[in-house]
């Protein structure tokens, strides 16, 4: 098996309200290797989004350690983690987070703005990487002019364009009906079986089926973490198509 792209050992996480003392996670350890497609499932309150934030890079732990490509994230500066984000890490959540008067390319091209990639080679990855989730057809349409799970595609295209080791996508179906989610669980799959490690974060049990591990987080801590067998996406709609 491959070297972990992520490890997380003993992690624990404490916020402080005066005197009292919450403890979201209560010693987690984890590793997920490159390609892996890991739905981490969990009630509120359970941890997994405080999971998701230390994964992402957004929160460290109050104890433990988390490497992250081989590197030990504590002891990157904030400028290291902002490199990290931009470049290893890619970003999904549920309400899309696009500029509601920017067209999907330079929705898409944001990432590689803060780079200080050249305007014609930025145009380029933004171009084929809504290409890659069938919107190739949709470069000048705004999210006003895109239905939800077109909008969740150029977020997922934004997430790509940086070409990141890992996707992080929060809750990405919560907005979306259910044809539209298995679109993009499809999506999902096929980024998974190019190599792209995706680890979602989802409450609901049909959307954890379509990833082949599933991480269940109560009261702070990893319960379960099985190995399954992916029920297969219906493929995501092709360059052009709606």
């Amino acid at each position: 098996m491959a070297d972990p792209l992520i490890a997380v050992h003993d992690v624990q996480k404490i916020y402080k309200t005066g005197d009292v003392e919450v403890h979201a996670l209560g010693g987690v350890s984890l590793e997920i290797v490159p390609g892996e497609f890991v739905a981490i499932m969990g009630a509120s309150g359970s941890g997994k989004s405080t999971l998701m934030n230390i994964l992402g890079c957004l929160d460290r732990p109050t104890l433990g350690t988390y490497m992250l490509a081989g590197r030990h994230v504590a002891k990157m500066n904030r400028d290291e983690l902002a490199e990290t984000r931009n470049e290893v890490l890619g970003f999904v959540f549920q309400n899309f987070n696009l500029l509601a008067r920017t067209s999907a390319l330079e929705n898409v091209e944001l990432p590689l703005i803060y780079r200080g990639v050249r305007a014609k080679e930025r145009h380029r990855r933004a171009g084929a990487a809504l290409a890659r989730v069938g919107l190739g057809q949709r470069l000048d349409h705004t999210p006003a002019q895109l239905s939800g799970g077109q909008q969740q595609r150029v977020a997922i295209a934004r997430a790509l364009v940086g070409e990141p080791k890992v996707i992080l996508a929060d809750e990405p179906t919560g907005n979306l009906d259910s044809r539209t989610s298995t679109e993009v669980m499809g999506l999902f799959q096929e980024l998974g079986s190019a190599g792209i490690t995706v680890v979602l974060v989802t409450h609901e049990p049909d959307i954890a089926e379509y990833a082949s591990r599933v991480v269940v987080v109560k009261d702070g801590l990893i319960r379960e973490d099985t190995r399954q067998t992916p029920r297969v996406a219906a493929p995501p709609p092709k360059a052009g198509e709606s």
